[in-house]
């Protein structure tokens, strides 16, 4: 079953062994791992790139491949942003109270380390109690659940509201879009529990590895970003060929008929956004380590839009067409934003690009849309089938 299914998607061999061959070249031009051509905070660059292909695919599957245009994704990416931050933020303030604890005559009790770790991570917003929110932030392998089960209940929950409602098109991308800022207003309350506008930060220092280099943990994130991307590439191939693949082109095209013909639409439907949505709150549990910091404004709307700009310039219903778009928006924006693209005098102005670049990527995004419908993707399909 396995050689057909690859035998009949030979994209996934290719695409696996790019990023194979992608990671590999990596690793022996980092500086933890090879000649040091490539500096620490560009690995984590590229490895954070890996994490936003990961749900750019999830969009692609739920928006070019099943035709519900999701503005609230993002919202799980930070979801699982937050529960692995959570626990990272516990664990290391706990190494910082125990330690400064140590040599007090009477040891600590439980509830003193408690109250101290509290103080540190809250005392920023005026609180000195830990959330009910955060009963699960000692333990790692409950905060790891977490990054899976809020995501996916969360997407379960609204899907099920919203697809049994048959809200569908336009209306549905406004009440995902809706569910996303009613979620980022809410974490910029103080007493939200999580910090507010200060979000959780220090994420890249990972409790029981304080010893060992910003380098070489950017590399075993990297290399956790790639097999997740690999993994998530073939998961959603499975997902989007055979008859299920079918049925959810189907329901893009004409939901009315695929419904008549006796398939229960709100099921496929409810399937695809809470799987995408669970794989978004993955890549984000892996993102904001190599980040560092979350905050509120990273589940903002505006953020779902770029997921879905990123997804059209690539080229909706085609993965690894949003694995490009992805790829050539982030690093573009990188190097526009980054100081990499220099100023342009025209004498009676001058064109700063950290200025311009989202008017950059609003104009590539209409060109795209009127002069290249099927993106960078169906860009390189005319190419292959001219080589064949």
């Amino acid at each position: 079953m396995n050689r057909s299914f690859f035998a009949q998607n030979p994209s996934i061999l290719w695409f696996l062994a790019i990023l194979a061959l992608f990671t590999l070249g990596v690793t022996l031009m980092a500086e933890a791992t090879g000649t040091g051509l490539i500096s620490t905070s560009f690995v984590k660059t590229l490895g954070k790139t890996l994490c936003l292909c990961l749900i750019a695919i999830a969009m692609d599957v739920v928006w070019g491949y099943c035709g519900i245009l999701s503005l609230g994704h993002f919202a799980f990416f930070g979801i699982g942003g937050y529960a692995i931050g959570m626990w990272l933020m516990y664990a290391r303030t706990e190494v910082i109270v125990t330690g400064s604890m140590a040599n007090q005559v009477i040891p600590p009790s439980p509830q003193e380390v408690s109250d101290a770790i509290a103080s540190q991570i809250f005392g920023v917003v005026g609180a000195s109690e830990l959330p009910t929110i955060w009963s699960f932030a000692h333990s790692l392998p409950l905060q790891l659940l977490m990054v899976v089960l809020v995501p996916g209940l969360l997407a379960l929950v609204f899907g099920w509201l919203a697809f049994r409602s048959r809200v569908t098109g336009v209306y549905l991308s406004i009440l995902t879009q809706a569910m996303t800022l009613a979620l980022s207003l809410y974490l910029f309350q103080n007493d939200s529990g999580l910090r507010g506008n200060n979000g959780l930060s220090g994420l890249q220092n990972i409790p029981g590895f304080e010893s060992t280099p910003q380098s070489l943990v950017s590399m075993a994130f990297f290399w956790a970003s790639a097999l997740a991307l690999a993994i998530g590439y073939i998961l959603f191939a499975f997902v989007t060929s055979g008859k299920m693949g079918s049925v959810i082109r189907a329901i893009r095209d004409d939901e009315t008929r695929v419904r008549f013909l006796g398939y229960h639409v709100e099921s496929y439907k409810l399937f695809v956004f809470t799987l995408t949505a669970i794989v978004a709150g993955i890549a984000g549990a892996l993102y904001y380590p190599q980040a560092g910091i979350i905050n509120p404004a990273e589940i903002a709307p505006i953020a779902s839009i770029y997921l879905a700009v990123w997804v059209a310039i690539g080229g909706r219903g085609r993965l690894y067409g949003a694995v490009l778009g992805t790829v050539f928006v982030t690093l573009a924006s990188s190097w526009f934003t980054g100081g990499g693209a220099p100023d342009i005098n025209l004498g009676f102005y001058v064109i700063k690009w950290t200025d311009w670049w989202l008017v950059l990527l609003g104009l590539s995004f209409v060109a795209v849309t009127l002069f290249a419908p099927q993106g960078i993707g169906g860009l390189v399909d005319k190419l292959v089938r001219k080589k064949a």
